[in-house]
This record gives structure tokens, C-alpha cells and sequence, in this order.
């Protein structure tokens, strides 16, 4: 798996270029702002960007800018967006582009196996959301309309759904058969009144329904 590393600290850039190194990733180049991104992206055509949300010339969002270009560009490539903020307003404009994305805490970075587990799933067409925003939405979602209907344990389900898992992953956590946790979703999309439609991933919009209730 080839990445391409995007931040504008050259000492945060190579201690992730290490880090991944060292867990079997290999970092295809390194950039310190949008426009060196995209250029980097033509010449290495990586599987997967990991780019800082804050970045110059403003310091906001050209993270997610760049993000939304590269989706637009180079679609098969995945994007990993890392943010100190665990802002869920971004999260749902990263999940808004489509694709294999995600958004993970910078703060994640420590933990060697989340990132490269975060890294390959975008790179496999996943999508991935920080667990500790899954969490703060866990306890919070009670208060959106679309939500208050779902059981303890369709909770559950859609915090992992939210988090990108597969139905297997999200059976063996919860120690339930892959047929349950089917069953559960099919009601999680009912409730949330997402009908089945044929350009639609019902999954992505099941979350993005979670995240704007709860933004």
C-alpha cells in the first residue's frame, strides 16, 4: 500500500512517514500544502492521502478542500482527513464527497494499528469515522428526531456502522450471527426512512443522517 502524506509541519510529516514506514506502508512522497498535494498525487498515483484538515494559507478547512479535489480528480484514491478538532460538521462534509474517506483525531496517530488499519480501509473503498466521535454521537443522538426511534442495539450497530465496519466485523463485536446484525440495519434504514434507491449507498447516508442530527 503506497500513501501520500500531506501536512504543513515537515517534523509531524516525518514522524508519520516513520510510523508507517516501520507497519509495512510505504510513503510514495510527502507534501506541505494543497497545491504540492496535487502535484505529488499526478506523479505517484498513491492508493490512499493522509492530509491535515488545517492547512496554509488560512488555517480552516483547505483540508477538506483539498479532499473534495482529489475525490473529483483521482476517485479510486482513498483519503484519510486527520483533525486535533473532533468537529462533526467536518466529518459530515468529508462523508458528503462520497467515496472512500475518513476522519481521524491526530491524536489517533499515537496508535500505530489505527492508523494502519484506518489507512488500508480507505484504500480498499471504505469509509472510516474516529471512534471517539462515534462515541460523543452515542450520547447525544437520543435528542434527533429520525434517531430516538432505535433500540439500545440498533445504537450500536450504526456507531460501528459509522465507524466504516462490515456487517462481519460489526457481528464479531457484538458477538451477534452476520443474519442479526443484517436484520438490524434493515431496520436501522427503515427507521431512518431510507428507501432503497439505485445511486444511493443507504449505509453512507444511514451515518450522514446520525452526523447532521447530531452536528
Amino acid at each position: 500500500m503506497r500513501v501520500v502524506i500531506c501536512d504543513d509541519s515537515a517534523l509531524f510529516r516525518g514522524g508519520l512517514a516513520r510510523l508507517l514506514t516501520e507497519i509495512g506502508v510505504e510513503v510514495a512522497a510527502e507534501a506541505g500544502d494543497a497545491t504540492d498535494l496535487d502535484r505529488r498525487v499526478a506523479e505517484t498515483a498513491p492508493d490512499a492521502v493522509i492530509l491535515d484538515i488545517r492547512m496554509p494559507p488560512t488555517f480552516t478547512d483547505e483540508g477538506l478542500t483539498a479532499a473534495a479535489r482529489l475525490r473529483r480528480a483521482h476517485p479510486r484514491v482513498g483519503v484519510l482527513v486527520l483533525s486535533t478538532y473532533g468537529e462533526t460538521g467536518y466529518a459530515v462534509r468529508l462523508l458528503d464527497l462520497g467515496g472512500s474517506v475518513g476522519y481521524l483525531l491526530k491524536d489517533r496517530v499515537d496508535d500505530a494499528e489505527a492508523v494502519r488499519d484506518a489507512v488500508g480501509r480507505v484504500a480498499a473503498g471504505e469509509i472510516v469515522v474516529d471512534p471517539e466521535i462515534v462515541t460523543r454521537l452515542l450520547h447525544r443522538h437520543r435528542h434527533a428526531e429520525l434517531l430516538r426511534g432505535l433500540t439500545e442495539r440498533e445504537q450500536a450497530v450504526l456507531a460501528y456502522m459509522a465507524e466504516g465496519r462490515s456487517n462481519a466485523a460489526i457481528a464479531g463485536r457484538l458477538y451477534l450471527a452476520p443474519k442479526t446484525v443484517e436484520g438490524h440495519i434493515a431496520m436501522i434504514l427503515s427507521k431512518l426512512q431510507l428507501e432503497r434507491a439505485k445511486d444511493d449507498n443507504r449505509r453512507v447516508l444511514a451515518v450522514l443522517t446520525w452526523l447532521r442530527g447530531n452536528g
